[in-house]
């Protein structure tokens, strides 16, 4: 069982399945910890298929989107921790900040997966990305709760955005997640209340399978059917290049 850790912020319950869900099974797989944290269970703006039951309330929605969530997480092989604290608008209080800063130091995580920096249709994407990254660099401070240990510096990936172009966000570096994609799929299917993406991400995970095989570093090319793409916010440091 490895003792490498991986930490992913998701701006709402099913985010981390459509963009990061291979990645996660993947890293379960390689006996890897995986944390997913949901800033939001997307009450307001992303259950729509809720909301129009009749008598629905927001106590039964964010019910219904927690334990579809719940169950995706499982399938994945990841931990899920829930903050609520509402989306459409999403409000971070430094008290939400502080729990994710604790969980960076309690898990001192190999990478951090999260949202992209831009994104004009939905805001509460980028304030994830925000808040992802703000609670990264004070959990580098030593100065913060100086009795724990003080993370080191985790790279973080951005995940893809739903309309790529419009986030002003390029895939710099593709994972292939094959050999897991049955899994991710699988986990699709618990979202029902989103189920108009899952034809979507799986267009999406096709398209980076044949760029990632494009770019694969080989003389005889390889086959990648399914892949993620992520871009990278700080360098990659390197003891040589190849």
């Amino acid at each position: 069982m490895s003792s490498k850790t991986a930490v992913v912020v998701s701006a709402h319950s099913a985010d981390f399945v459509w963009r990061a869900g291979g990645a996660i099974a993947l890293y379960a797989k390689r006996g890897w910890r995986v944390k997913v944290v949901c800033l939001s269970f997307g009450e307001r703006g992303e259950s729509a298929k809720l909301w129009r039951q009749p008598g629905m309330t927001m106590d039964k929605v964010k019910a219904d989107r927690k334990a579809e969530a719940t169950r995706a997480a499982d399938l994945l092989g990841a931990e899920i921790e829930f903050f609520d604290v509402g989306d459409y608008p999403m409000r971070v209080s430094d008290e939400a900040l502080f729990r994710l800063v604790d969980i960076y130091r309690e898990m001192q995580p190999e990478f951090i997966l999260s949202h992209s920096l831009e994104d004009p249709y939905n805001f509460d994407h980028p304030l994830t990305a925000s808040i992802a990254q703000e609670a990264r660099v004070t959990a580098q401070a030593h100065g913060h709760k100086p009795e724990t240990k003080v993370l080191g510096a985790p790279p973080v990936f951005l995940f893809e955005p739903h309309q790529t172009e419009m986030c002003n966000w390029k895939p710099q570096v593709y994972i292939d997640i094959s050999e897991v994609w049955e899994t991710k799929r699988k986990a699709f299917e618990l979202m029902a209340a989103q189920e108009y993406l899952w034809d979507y991400y799986t267009r999406v995970a096709l398209q980076r399978g044949l760029q990632a095989s494009r770019n694969a570093n080989t003389a005889e090319g390889k086959k990648i059917v399914y892949a993620e793409a992520y871009q990278r916010i700080f360098p990659q440091v390197v003891s040589e290049l190849a």
